[in-house]
Formats: C-alpha cells, sequence, structure tokens
C-alpha cells in the first residue's frame, strides 16, 4: 500500500479574494516541500497575470509573497491521501481539507478556483451549500498531465485577475 501523502498548509492572509485549490502536492512538490514544484507545471505561469508579476521568475518564497500581495490565496481540497505516483486518478482513502471553514475567515473572499476537475469535483462537495457566496470558477488543470497546452489553458486562468483587481 502507498504511503500516506498530506497537503500543505494553506497560503493566505486576512484580505484574500481569490483562492485557487488544487488536489494534492504530486511528487516533485511533495519532496520539495513546496507548492507546484514539478518545473513542468505551468501554475506560475498561468496564475502570474492576477497576480500583476511573473511568478515564475521569483524564488519561491517571493512568489508566496507576491501571492499574498496579490489578495490571492493558495491551498488544497485533499488534505491528505494515498497514492502512487501523482496523478489524481490515482487517489485513494481521501481525507479532505475545511475549504468551508477556510473560506468563512476570508471576509474579501470574492471567488474560488478549482485548479483541475479532481479539485473542483472534491472541492464543490467540501464547500456544499457555501458555494452560493462565492464565484467558483473551475480552470483547467496546470499539470503536466493536463496536455492541453499553455495557450489553450490561459485564457481561463487570465479571467481570475478580475478578482484581484484594486476596483473587484
Amino acid at each position: 500500500m502507498p504511503d500516506r501523502k498530506h497537503s500543505f498548509p494553506p497560503v493566505v492572509a486576512p484580505d484574500t479574494r481569490l483562492l485557487v485549490l488544487g488536489s494534492l502536492p504530486g511528487e516533485r512538490s511533495l519532496a520539495a516541500r513546496r507548492y507546484y514544484a514539478h518545473p513542468q507545471n505551468q501554475f506560475w505561469q498561468l496564475l502570474s497575470p492576477a497576480a500583476g508579476c511573473d511568478l515564475a521568475a521569483l524564488s519561491y518564497d517571493a512568489r508566496l509573497d507576491a501571492l499574498r500581495a496579490a489578495r490571492i490565496g493558495l491551498w488544497d481540497v485533499v488534505a491528505s491521501a494515498t497514492r502512487p505516483g501523482s496523478t489524481d486518478a490515482a487517489l485513494r482513502d481521501i481525507a479532505p481539507h475545511d475549504i468551508a471553514g477556510l473560506a468563512a475567515t476570508l471576509p474579501g473572499l470574492r471567488c474560488i478556483a478549482f485548479n483541475g476537475a479532481t479539485a473542483h469535483r472534491h472541492g464543490l462537495r467540501q464547500l456544499g451549500a457555501a458555494a452560493d457566496r462565492y464565484t467558483v470558477l473551475a480552470l483547467p488543470s496546470s499539470s503536466p498531465l493536463h496536455t492541453v497546452g499553455l495557450a489553450a489553458k490561459a485564457p481561463a486562468w487570465a479571467a481570475l485577475a478580475h478578482f484581484t483587481a484594486a476596483n473587484a
């Protein structure tokens, strides 16, 4: 049986307006103890327009600081699970995070965006009726396993900038 894998703590600030939720970090991210550490994952490129800077060009700590400054939060819907490898399809024995509980602590939260179909499916269940309080978006996965090109994914991700704009 594969080892149990655990997510990271949330990256949020009290004024978070946009919360981006993945499923569970992959092997590279878990080993590096960093969100989206796989060099082929397009997350940092895709989220850059909403953050207003080139996140991929920054160090990891500077990326997290830039997210907080842009009022973007980051977490996962899965707290822990068993999973051989990194694919969402292999997730078993899932223990969820309290997404609704975290969202309730963020008074300025306007949008919850899910990075990929698995995060969206599990996250909506976890949010329940609380989902009605927010704009909820299902984004194309930033994972290298989701082989749709960056150009095809970019428009959906670029729409996130609406929630981080000064007048949002």
